[in-house]
């Protein structure tokens, strides 16, 4: 059965648009080869990381409760994080960068309930329960990184995507997929890793979704601290990756100082890094965000935060001088020869909102066929409606129920009955509705009489511009159908053969009653599944300072195993090694 997530109000404050992404962990999937993978690489990250990691990764691990013998379940962690003022989801793999960033802004950690294979135990670019759970968790208990992360969800999901950002997104989903699928064949993997890079090759100037994670990867997941000749591992790839958190360390890969500029370094998924960035605290982290932010459109607006949203195709919002937010798909816009945006419009479902509300009456129901409007000050008196004191509005005939003409600087005229405005808290016009209207720019209607009420969106300039909606109620988002699922896994009786040994084990090393003895287990072992590693590791571990002479048995069979699998050779040294510090140490 299902483990229900315990309630916490972080988790129940969630938009629609977020919680469609959660899915319950389904803890009886886990399989006793699953609980053994989780148990090697937390013993190896014990074991390793207290040499290389920050020192609140341990101290974290022991306040959230992560257990080491243990896959964590949801409800255990989110009664642990909710001390702290988080929580935590399962999802389905990889999820839309936005989505992922806007959880980290709620607070909320994003779980991919999902654990590696055994033959991937080293590292998989699937996010899994492992690089969730046992990298990004335990650091979240620093209350200066967890602000970071925090920051840049919230910075983060208001990122511009470009269409290769999705197509990138589902390539290297489906990729992820793909490595951890069993029975997936080597062409289907290559295809898809081709497909990858094929897209990451793509010469094109980088978007700000694109600068943004490249920052995300370089410090939330692949992240250095303190200098670069004693560097500290905080990050949450690295952290996880048995194999990369050793080999990061080494002259082979270069270490380099985090500055704002790591924005623009490219990172292949596919492959260990060459490069790693360190920042000397978790403070400086937060100034590089900034900084950053400070370039986005999410604080530039102007034509240049337009036309990202009309490159991306996707919803997005700007807002106006006066706080009027117009959230919608962006189509076009008119600059005029200073590079100011004079005139935009979009297509399709639209909906205004001042501070992050939806204005009533204007949902996507009143604007179901997009929403158009100039921009700018008047001609002649060099002022912008907004700026029009009630003597102003009166001399300029901005009555209600009066016909009114008037001409933008940009050479937009209008020309129509004013029926009515609506104002901000500050008493400016946000807002003036038109019947009768007629809006014309050199030879164009941009609006013509028989369109119905022309609503005048009241602002001289775009302030901001950002992905997603204002106000997340305002649209239906509830759609996300992403185009490669997560499988569920079938297996072989041989397969369910060794689940039942390894069950026997853990059952063994519990106190628990047991199916088989372990000198039976080995038996059958050695017999059936004589390629598999770790179980071997797991019997010697329980009988090594107790039966010298089944312990010998089974080094030797290891010994034989790493003949014929060099690949492994060194997780079974780690693994007798950690063996024999932890006699050392008892």
């Amino acid at each position: 059965m299902s483990l229900a997530i315990e309630s916490n109000p972080l988790i129940d404050r969630l938009p629609p648009h977020l919680k469609q992404f959660i899915k319950p962990q389904n803890y009886e999937d886990y399989t006793p080869i699953d609980q053994a993978v989780w148990r090697y690489v937390m013993r190896k990250n014990i074991s390793s990381l207290s040499k290389v990691a920050h020192n609140s990764y341990l101290k974290g691990l022991e306040k959230t409760g992560i257990s080491i013998d243990a896959i964590p379940s949801m409800y255990g962690m989110n009664r642990i994080l909710k001390e702290i003022g988080w929580a935590a989801v399962a999802v389905d793999g990889f999820i839309p960068p936005n989505a992922f960033m806007e959880f980290q802004a709620y607070n909320i950690l994003v779980i991919a309930s999902d654990i590696r294979q055994l033959e991937n135990i080293e590292y998989t670019p699937a996010p899994d329960i492992i690089h969730e759970a046992a990298g990004h968790a335990p650091i979240i208990a620093n209350p200066d990184y967890a602000e970071y992360l925090r920051r840049f969800g919230k910075i983060g999901c208001k990122a511009i995507s470009s269409k290769r950002d999705y197509e990138i997104y589902e390539a290297v989903r489906l990729l992820s997929i793909l490595k951890e699928a069993h029975n997936t064949s080597l062409e289907e993997i290559l295809k898809a890793e081709e497909h990858v890079k094929a897209l990451q090759n793509q010469k094109e100037n980088p978007s700000e979704m694109a600068l943004i994670r490249n920052l995300h990867w370089w410090t939330v997941e692949y992240g250095l601290i303190g200098t670069t000749e004693d560097p500290k591992i905080y990050g949450a790839g690295l952290l996880s990756s048995i194999g990369e958190s050793e080999w990061c360390m080494t002259d082979a890969v270069t270490k380099l100082p985090y500055s704002p500029e790591t924005a623009y370094q490219e990172f292949d998924i596919t492959k260990p890094q060459p490069q790693l960035f360190v920042t000397p605290d978790f403070a400086y982290l937060c100034q590089v965000l900034e900084e950053f932010a400070d370039t986005m459109a999410l604080r530039k607006g102007g034509h240049r935060g337009l036309a990202k949203l009309i490159e991306s195709e996707n919803l997005g919002t700007i807002e106006l001088s006066t706080g009027l937010q117009i959230s919608g798909v962006f189509t076009r816009m008119i600059k005029n020869e200073d590079n100011e945006v004079i005139y935009f419009e979009t297509s399709g479902p639209t909906a205004l909102s001042f501070r992050e509300k939806e204005l009533i009456g204007h949902g996507i129901d009143a604007h179901p066929d997009g929403f158009r409007s100039p921009l700018g000050k008047l001609k002649g008196i060099n002022l912008a409606i907004e700026n029009m004191s009630p003597r102003d509005l009166k001399a300029y005939n901005f009555y209600d129920g009066e016909y009114i003409e008037f001409e933008f600087e940009s050479g937009i005229t209008v020309a129509g009955t004013n029926i009515t405005g609506m104002r901000n808290i500050q008493g400016e016009l946000i807002l003036i509705q038109f019947i009768e209207c007629t809006v014309k720019y050199k030879d164009e209607f941009l609006f013509r009489p028989e369109w119905g009420t022309f609503e005048l969106a009241v602002g001289k300039e775009i302030v901001a511009a950002f992905s997603g909606p204002a106000d997340d109620y305002s649209f239906d988002l509830v759609i996300h159908k992403p185009s490669s699922e997560t499988e569920k896994r079938q297996y072989s009786a041989q397969q369910l053969e060794l689940h039942d040994l390894y069950k026997s084990v853990r059952n063994s090393r519990e106190g628990k009653n047991t199916k088989f003895s372990l000198e039976a287990v080995f038996d059958i072992l050695r017999e059936a599944h004589s390629n598999d590693w770790l179980l071997p590791l797991e019997i010697y571990e329980l009988v090594h300072d107790r039966d010298f002479e089944f312990a010998s048995k089974i080094k030797d069979h290891l010994e034989e195993i790493k003949l014929n699998r060099k690949e492994i050779k060194h997780l079974i040294e780690s693994g007798l090694s950690i063996i024999a510090n932890e006699n050392a140490t008892a």
